[in-house]
């Protein structure tokens, strides 16, 4: 991913802090989530961007945790105003990746945040379901794992060796003109691979890519704060993560795949 690992402990430190924030977004928003109570929801880069109350306060409540464990790290975030710090790490916050299906009521959502040195090193990340009461996350200089009723899984699954039967995943974007372009890239996908499946949260396919609940993922024009614990998540667990240049009109992007078979989706979706 990038630099030197941070030191071990500095390592566990924000994963501790990241897992705290995580759960306290998680637990306003999953109260939410069952009462089917997201609040107010305008529309924001088009009218298919919703954002509701429900991720303002969600990010409130991760702010609120950041600030009182990590006051000078810097804090960019979705729905929230960047904070500026002094110490040398950012944190990227995501704190509700799903929207669409969390207003729709669909149980496909995350809370996704992770800390990074400058822009390319990330030292910590989670990604937490709430509904299934998941939590994926990583360190830098540690194994990916997979936490669950009160056990902890290192992600090793088995991986498929060829894009034939990989079930692959992708997301696309909110504007119509770059979704007809995704369209075609993914009906290339959809000749080569088992299966395509869209979720509908960038965070999640990356984490169930990671524990092997997926072969691959790969989409264009995701933010730092939807991509980055997903991706080192991925890595540490032994997948290829790789950046996408910029193509065809289309934004950067981001690809999770085994190595048996990354370089023949990457030429696909490149």
């Amino acid at each position: 991913m990038g630099g030197p690992p941070a030191a071990g402990g500095v390592s566990d430190e924000l994963l501790a802090v990241a897992t705290e924030a995580a759960r306290a977004a998680g637990e306003l928003l999953l109260e939410r989530f069952q009462a089917g109570a997201p609040g107010a929801v305008t529309m924001k880069s088009s009218p298919t961007d919703p954002v509701s109350e429900a991720d303002r306060a969600a990010e409130r409540a991760i702010r609120d945790v950041l600030a009182a464990r990590r006051p000078d790290d810097a804090v960019v975030g979705e729905e929230g105003a960047d904070v500026a710090g002094d110490s040398g790490l950012r944190w990227v916050v995501d704190p509700l990746d799903g929207t669409v299906n969390y207003l729709y009521g669909l149980p496909a959502w995350t809370v996704t945040l992770a800390c990074q040195r400058g822009s390319a090193e990330t030292l910590a990340g989670v990604v937490l379901d709430p509904v299934r009461d998941e939590l994926f996350a990583a360190t830098g200089d540690g194994p990916a794992f997979r936490q669950a009723a009160g056990e902890r899984h290192e992600l090793a699954p088995p991986r498929a060796t060829s894009l034939d039967q990989a079930l692959v995943a992708t997301g696309f974007a909110y504007s119509p003109e770059r979704r007809e372009r995704q369209g075609e890239v993914a009906v290339r996908v959809l000749g080569a691979a088992r299966d395509l499946r869209r979720i509908g949260s960038a965070a999640m396919d990356l984490a169930w890519t990671a524990c092997g609940r997926l072969d691959a993922f790969y989409e264009r024009g995701l933010n730092p704060w939807d991509a980055a614990a997903g991706m080192l998540i991925c890595a540490r667990a032994g997948l290829e993560v790789r950046t996408l240049a910029p193509s065809d009109g289309l934004p950067a992007g981001v690809l999770a795949a085994p190595a048996a078979f990354a370089d023949e989706l990457e030429a696909l979706v490149r």
